[in-house]
């Protein structure tokens, strides 16, 4: 039995590693601060790599030519090769198959492997990590009968680019473990010959040659000016948006205009217009990567007008904001009046169809307590300081209020007194229940909700979520024969620290008041506990090893 338990621990020991590079991948791929970049530094959709491989096996070999048989270690294989394809699902994610063999004079050595494999890409390297289980081939020289096995890996590497198509793995250092069988030439009773394991390391090198992947994106401007049409002496705010440059290197920006002065800094400009003429003018934006080779600059334009200062009437526009409310609650109404000749303007002669209206500077308040319901027309005026006006008007629409939405309710709480069987539904509970199944069938579109908890003392597993699910097995089917529909019956678990039940009243339109504090029972593992549950059957004694 020693030799199963050996065995089996080392096999956990490795689920346990792998399990744990698993879990850690998620955090790995969010702690990938630096953006993909959409030039030269595209992702591959294959990486195919080969190269040569260095291989201590870490382990023994049973050595049959003394008796009785001896562990002979094996030494270093300074000869092989490794090769293998990722194929990236994402810029970081992808899927690797991987082979590596070796060869000496005392044995040799192979492992197909297939796992995840996570990448970090900066900028001219990529550092990578990956978890793979394995077919192991084990083919000794010395009359040993050659064994296949199971094994892992477990390691990471460094990859260095060359150019597009072709990178440099520097190294891949991994951990690889294997177990094999040679029980059949040694005999099962000396475990450490028969079935060894072998605690190597691996370290490979050569090329990494990439396929596929998004094609190389063109570098891009688009330029913008906030407003495209000014006075004269009015300034000009224009913007430059860059677009497909490596976001990992600074870029520069250059400003020029055909109309105005105007002062640049990086993606923002100002063009002043004082003594500009009236017409169509044009700013450009230049931007550039200093740090690429090619694809490295674009360009862009943005029109704008100056216009003489014309005598026009001033512009209003107002909102109402909210549009629709109920009686008795405000609204507020926002006005923006303009001068096109960018002279003084002020806001007035508020007016209302209903309720009541009052105002100061751009905004006034309208009161609806007492209005009726319906649309509410409010009036403004915008005066300039030559006397020129302009009115406008908004609305707002009065509504009843709704009446008050279902709410949930707390029905009754059933105890749990006894200590042998402490998920057991008993008869008061039963008597409880059954106000519950009657609420149900005079509310037809009614859910209820159970809510299971257990004192942190009560050592037993998911005896909280038992106990929500025997209530749902009493009310959906027990003795009573209530038959609600199970479907109608949610069950959670609550934090509570007592040994009840909480049966809750969800009519419909309503929500459970209580669902962020509580748990949704895995009814596919957590299932309800009958009074007399069958016996179990006594596991049948395991053989002993041969």
């Amino acid at each position: 039995m020693s030799l199963c338990h050996e065995t089996y621990r080392r096999c956990a020991s490795v689920a346990l590693v792998l399990a744990i590079v698993l879990i850690a991948l998620p955090s790995l791929l969010n702690a990938q601060t630096a953006p993909k970049a959409s030039s030269d530094d595209t992702v591959p959709k294959v990486e195919w790599f080969i190269g040569y491989q260095w291989l201590n096996p870490g382990g023994n070999i049973p050595d049959t030519s003394v008796s009785p048989p001896l562990a002979f270690k094996l030494p270093s294989m300074a000869k092989g090769f490794g090769t293998n394809v990722a194929y990236n699902f994402t810029n970081n994610l992808a899927l690797e198959a991987n082979y590596g063999g070796n060869w000496s004079k005392y044995a040799n050595e192979g492992a197909l492997s297939i796992g995840p494999k996570a990448t970090w890409r900066g900028d001219g390297v990529n550092f990578f990590v990956h978890t793979l289980l394995s077919f192991n081939h084990l083919a000794p020289k010395n009359g040993v009968n050659t064994s296949n096995g199971v094994g892992a890996l477990l390691g990471g590497g460094m990859d260095l680019k060359l150019w597009k198509p072709v990178s440099l793995r520097l190294f891949e250092a991994d951990y690889e473990w294997a177990h094999h069988n040679f029980s059949e030439v040694v005999g099962p009773a000396d475990s450490h010959l028969a079935r060894p394991s072998y605690n190597g390391v691996r370290l490979t090198t050569g090329l990494v040659f990439n396929f596929g992947g998004a094609p190389e994106l063109l570098v891009a401007a688009a330029c913008s000016v906030q407003n495209p049409e000014v006075m004269v002496g009015e300034p000009v705010h224009a913007t430059v948006v860059a677009s497909n440059f490596n976001p990992k290197h600074p870029l520069t920006y250059t400003w020029a205009s055909n109309g105005g002065k105007i002062e640049g800094k990086d993606t923002g400009a100002t063009i002043d217009t004082n003594g500009v003429s009236g017409g169509s003018y044009t700013t450009t934006a230049t931007v550039t990567d200093p740090k690429a080779k090619k694809n490295n600059t674009a360009s862009c334009t943005a029109n704008f007008t100056v216009k003489e200062p014309p005598k026009n009437p001033p512009q209003i526009s107002c909102s109402a904001s909210p549009s629709t409310v109920q009686t008795g609650t405000p609204a507020t109404i926002t006005c923006t009046c303009t001068s096109p000749d960018n002279v003084p303007v002020t806001v007035g002669g508020w007016t209302s169809s209903g309720g009541s209206i009052s105002g100061s500077g751009n905004s006034a308040t309208l009161n609806t307590t007492g209005a009726s319901s319906g649309p509410i027309t409010i009036g403004a005026t915008c005066t300039d300081s030559r006397g020129l006006t302009a009115s406008t008007s908004s609305s707002v629409t009065v509504e009843n209020p709704p009446p008050p939405p279902p709410q949930a309710s707390k029905l009754n709480e059933c105890q749990y007194p006894n200590v042998k069987k402490p998920w057991r539904v008993d008869n008061t509970c039963k008597a409880e229940l059954d106000d519950v199944a009657l609420k149900l069938q005079q509310d037809s579109d009614a859910k209820l909700v159970v809510v299971g908890n257990a004192d942190p003392k009560e050592k037993r597993k998911n005896l909280a979520g038992e106990r929500a699910l025997n209530v749902k097995a009493y009310i959906s089917g027990g003795e009573a024969k209530q038959n609600i529909d199970p479907s109608r019956i949610e069950t959670r678990t609550g934090n509570e620290g007592t040994v009840t039940s909480e049966q809750w009243i969800v009519p419909a339109g309503a929500t459970f008041p209580e669902a962020s504090t509580t748990t949704p029972v895995d009814e596919t593992k957590v299932k309800a506990v009958p009074d007399h549950p069958k016996p179990v059957a006594k596991k049948k004694a395991a053989k002993k090893a041969e």
